[in-house]
């Protein structure tokens, strides 16, 4: 074990992770003061290799088929839209990195500086009192600890940040933002909006979209900043803002390729964060004052479970979650020509919100509900791509074809687990994950519903040759995988408190996805920032007091 050389006095905290959890936390942090050290087991990233990444030529990302060769190192990876060649090299490799599924779990994990932000799709909703009060609203699971209005604020920051296109809708289920308008044409809106609300009172709303961190032109606006790294100054190129913010406040160190292996603590605090590098496959010790745990939601867990802390309750790695996914349907418009040209950050995407139980506690035979995102392409004579716009067809005119795809809710089940494989460990050496995780029968009759629904919907507004589309996603596979150390004020029953701190080890937080309590439907990623950027606000507040 080394100390690093670089880093002999404790650190104010470290943030481990640097995707959109983790860069926030970097960002606000050291704005605040904080001297920082950023663990990222990843690699940094050069203009060059972010030309090499899934949203290089900005949101929507192209499909293409699997290539054969990705089967042999990268299958789990491969299920994922965006691992294709060029863009495989950012996800990790299936064979040095494994995990046992107990039940078909496919774990998508990206690494590099951006983390999983390097293929997000960048749709941005919050959630609602409906889902943070999910069980006085219909009695099952738990209620967390906060409310929409705690969370408000830093939707807000959070939104401006990353500056969110939509509309003003005025919906209690999917609350409005501070957005920025958008001017690009939306043809499937347009198609949807009018008979749905006046024949089935159901709103169709533009896709709410963070643009700048997936709009092409954004993305190509690359920023750079030099930052202190182990092996010295090293220049950072991002389209990532939070990244570049922190390196420019001078209190930034960059751990690059530098996996966390465990937390030590020391009496009721943690001291140390161990870390592999994974290039020399050194380990090292960091000191510190404060830990940020921005992992994502499975690898957090992981290192709380391989330090053998924060497990009083007995909850951690339970309650594991992820939206489950359905085609829901599509169908074509036939009466008309109509060219794929490109429309800017909308590109012709709409949300509907969730419809089901808003009001009532159940509907037929399932609780909670879903909501749908939607979008229009090329469909030329059965050639078009399935599910976006191929090379080369732009500006090319045919038939234009709009799906739906639902996205319903996980129930928060105890059984749905996580726990360290012992007799597993991947090529660093690190003990991994053994995931259990089941779809129950409220989720698939979700999905049910939602694709008789979607076929509703699109006959309703004129389509034809409308298609249901009845496969569902495996656990894990939508990449809104949240849970395992669940927030709540009863410290018997959960891992952190309201503000994502442990229970156990106070100077402890868990910030992404791993805090939370139930999944509604909506995207998680801007609720999971939001929650991140409060818990930075209570640790500067706590700090100021001298009581952390």
């Amino acid at each position: 074990m080394h100390d690093n050389p670089y880093l002999r006095e404790p650190c104010d905290a470290v943030v481990i992770g640097s995707g959109a959890t983790g860069g926030l936390a970097a960002k606000l942090l050291t704005e605040a003061g904080f001297q920082v050290a950023l663990v990222e087991a990843g690699r940094t990233t050069s203009r060059r290799l972010l030309a090499t990444t899934p949203n290089a030529k900005g949101n929507p990302f192209v499909p293409k088929p699997i290539d054969e060769r990705l089967l042999k190192r990268q299958s789990i990876q491969a299920s994922c839209y965006a691992c294709r060649e060029p863009f495989n090299e950012w996800f990790v490799d299936d064979v040095d990195y494994p995990y046992n599924q107990v039940h078909p779990f496919y774990w998508i994990r990206m690494r590099g500086v951006g983390g999983r932000l390097l293929a997000w799709e960048g749709q941005c909703y919050r959630m609602s009192d409906l889902d943070f009060k999910a069980h006085s609203h219909d009695g099952y699971g738990d209620d967390w600890p906060i409310s929409y209005a705690d969370l408000k604020p830093y939707y807000d920051m959070v939104e401006r940040y990353l500056k969110v296109t939509g509309t003003k809708e005025n919906l209690n289920q999917v609350p409005d933002g501070r957005f920025e308008s958008s001017s690009d044409p939306n043809d499937t809106l347009a198609i949807l909006k009018e008979p749905l609300k006046d024949l089935l009172q159901r709103d169709v709303i533009p896709a709410r979209l963070a643009h700048e961190t997936c709009d092409a032109d954004a993305v190509k606006r690359i920023r750079v900043a030099t930052v202190r790294t182990p092996t010295g100054l090293q220049n950072v190129h991002s389209y990532w803002p939070a990244i570049t913010d922190a390196i420019s406040t001078g209190r930034l160190f960059l751990i690059p390729r530098a996996v966390a292996v465990r937390i030590n603590v020391k009496g009721d605090h943690a001291s140390h964060v161990v870390y592999v590098d994974a290039t020399s496959g050194k380990w090292y010790e960091l000191k510190t004052r404060l830990v940020v745990l921005c992992a994502s939601t499975l690898e957090s867990t992981r290192l709380l479970l391989n330090s053998g802390i924060c497990n009083s309750s007995g909850v951690l790695g339970h309650y594991l979650m992820d939206h489950i996914r359905c085609g829901g349907a599509s169908g074509l418009i036939t009466d008309r020509a109509w060219a794929a040209v490109r429309c800017g950050h909308q590109q012709h995407r709409i949300y509907i919100p969730r419809f089901r139980n808003l009001t009532s506690k159940r509907m037929k035979a399932f609780i909670r509900g879903y909501g749908f995102q939607g979008r229009s392409f090329l469909w030329m004579n059965g050639t078009g791509p399935p599910g976006g716009f191929c090379e080369g067809l732009e500006n090319s005119v045919g038939y234009q074809m709009i799906q739906l795809a639902a996205f319903c809710e996980c129930l928060a089940r105890f059984d749905n687990h996580v726990t360290i494989d012992p007799n597993k460990r991947d090529a660093l050496g690190i003990p991994t994950l053994s995931i259990s995780m089941r779809w129950c029968g409220n989720e698939i009759a979700l999905t049910e519903d939602a694709v008789t629904e979607a076929c509703r919907m699109l006959m309703i507004a004129g389509l034809n040759s409308v298609k249901p589309a009845r496969w569902r996603s495996v656990p894990g596979h939508c990449i809104h995988e949240v849970g395992t150390a669940r927030m709540g004020d009863d410290h018997r029953k959960s891992v952190v408190n309201e503000y994502c701190q442990t229970h156990d080890v106070p100077n402890i937080f868990v910030t992404d996805g791993s805090c939370w309590v139930s999944s509604g439907c909506q995207n998680p990623t801007l609720t999971m920032m939001a929650i991140t950027a409060r818990a930075c606000d209570y640790i500067r507040h706590k700090r100021s007091r001298g009581e952390l």
